[in-house]
């Protein structure tokens, strides 16, 4: 039980409504992976000073505290227990302000991204970020975790689209690290100490947002290859002919391809499912004319030469969101297969084919009756792995699965590779951090951590012990 002062505290800071407990907190925090919520407590303060009372009643108790966001979290980032309580940001969901000449948006960390998206739209602009989970994630979850999506071969990781930040530390004192400003070289960039760091170091709770020109044409193509290589060189070849204006550009195996257009899931396969390897292609640009004559005519040499074997470009929005909707549609393969292992790595694009090779034959010798799909961004180096250990494996549910994490994580090691691309690495890959970060920067980490958190109450035991 928590301590009867320490509610009496917050619920002064945040008022009645604003902290449940009880059923209450199992209805309003399950997560997306079905995590039931063990915290009996779930605060939910309206604005920055509400947060640092919170967080100073805490800190004087050591009590511990889980930050949440949009609860989209695959890394078990906001996974709780009945020692800790919730504070979900969701009601700090104010634009506060969106400067037109600076290209500039300043937002509570609550706010959703679909949100910051429109509203940024509304003013002839464009917030980059783009991720399936676009509808219900936050900016804070989104700045929590480095947010990669879709679009980051143009417009880089949610780390390059934050201009400044507020955060509370762990004691309640408010960092304001605000800044509209591109340039600002005044001393440490102390923002970067709270983007990616999954609330270990401080909790978000507003921040500046860099904006670019609302793109005037979007043209989208999905094309088939031969095999991975002859995929690799259409980036090549698409990179030097669009003149900067490849958005997104993402693989699908053809095992991933076939099971997200299969009958029973409504989606279209806008192309034959017997080739060897798919892409996805979007460009954004300023000319609705020009610019998908110039994709257009980039496939068409590349189907010349044979690089490309097919190919199929939208002709309008609805076509655009049937070549999208199989790529996004990750869901299925659980809804057809039951148990799955979902990877989000990132490696040389040079590696990536021995690599998923290596992984397919592990996978098949530990799991017969099993598979790997893969999908991913690889024009950055970020590929999604689903491992299907397939129908009742031998070992139990802990043991497979230990067993699929060494398959896709140990190769990492000796190639250099990251075990976490977007994702994070909250409690679920806290105990691989090892294959990707070196003794030293992982020492740096736990001193970081205990100089702005000294008794540990933020996220305890999230991304490193």
């Amino acid at each position: 039980m928590l301590d009867g002062s320490l509610l009496a505290e917050l619920r002064a800071a945040v008022g009645e409504q604003a902290l449940l407990t009880g059923e209450r907190v199992r209805e309003c925090a399950v997560d997306v992976q079905g995590h039931v919520p063990g915290a009996p407590v779930l605060v939910r303060p309206r604005s920055t000073a509400e947060v640092a009372a919170v967080l100073r009643a805490c800190h004087a108790r050591g009590q511990p505290v889980v930050p949440q966001g949009g609860r989209t979290n695959l890394v078990e980032g906001t996974v709780s227990s009945p020692e800790e309580i919730i504070l979900s940001l969701e009601r700090m969901n104010r634009i506060e302000r969106v400067d037109v000449p600076g290209r500039t948006m300043r937002v509570e960390a609550g706010v959703i991204l679909q949100r910051a998206q429109e509203e940024a739209e509304r003013h002839e602009l464009m917030f980059p970020l783009d991720l399936g989970a676009r509808g219900s994630c936050t900016i804070g979850g989104n700045i929590s975790t480095n947010a990669g999506g879709v679009r980051v071969v143009r417009f880089g990781m949610m780390r390059s689209l934050v201009l400044g930040i507020e955060a509370v530390l762990a004691d309640g004192t408010v960092l304001n690290s605000l800044n509209r400003m591109l340039k600002n070289n005044a001393g440490y960039d102390l923002k970067q100490l709270f983007i990616g760091s999954e609330g270990t170091l401080g909790i978000v709770t507003r921040a500046d947002l860099r904006l670019v020109s609302r793109p005037r044409s979007t043209a989208t193509a999905f094309v088939a290859c031969a095999d991975f290589a002859a995929l690799v060189r259409l980036l090549g070849h698409l990179d030097a002919r669009l003149g900067g204006q490849l958005a997104a550009f993402e693989a699908l195996w053809p095992e991933y391809y076939r099971i997200t257009t299969a009958a029973r899931t409504g989606h279209t396969a806008v192309l034959s499912r017997d080739y060897g390897m798919y892409g996805l292609i979007e460009t954004l640009g300023s000319d609705p004319e020009a610019d998908p004559a110039r994709l257009a005519e980039a496939l068409e040499t590349a189907l010349e030469s044979g690089l490309v074997l097919d190919a199929v470009v939208a002709k309008s929005e609805s076509e655009r969101r049937a070549i999208w909707e199989p790529r996004e549609d990750v869901w299925e393969v659980q809804e057809q297969h039951g148990v799955t292992f979902n990877f989000d790595v990132s490696l040389a694009i040079e590696e990536m084919e021995p690599y998923l090779a290596r992984v397919r034959r592990d996978v098949l010798e530990h799991f017969p009756r099993g598979g790997t799909f893969a999908f991913g961004h690889i024009a950055d180096g970020n590929l999604h792995i689903i491992v299907v250990p397939g129908p009742a494996p031998a070992q139990d549910a802990e043991q497979v699965r230990a067993t699929a994490e060494r398959i896709v994580y140990e190769p990492l090691r000796a190639i250099g590779g990251s075990i976490s691309a977007e994702h994070g690495i909250g409690l679920e890959r806290r105990m691989h951090l090892g294959i990707s970060r070196t003794e030293a920067e992982i020492a740096t980490m736990r001193a970081l951590k205990a100089a702005l958190d000294p008794k540990r109450i933020l996220n305890r035991g999230k991304v490193i012990e």
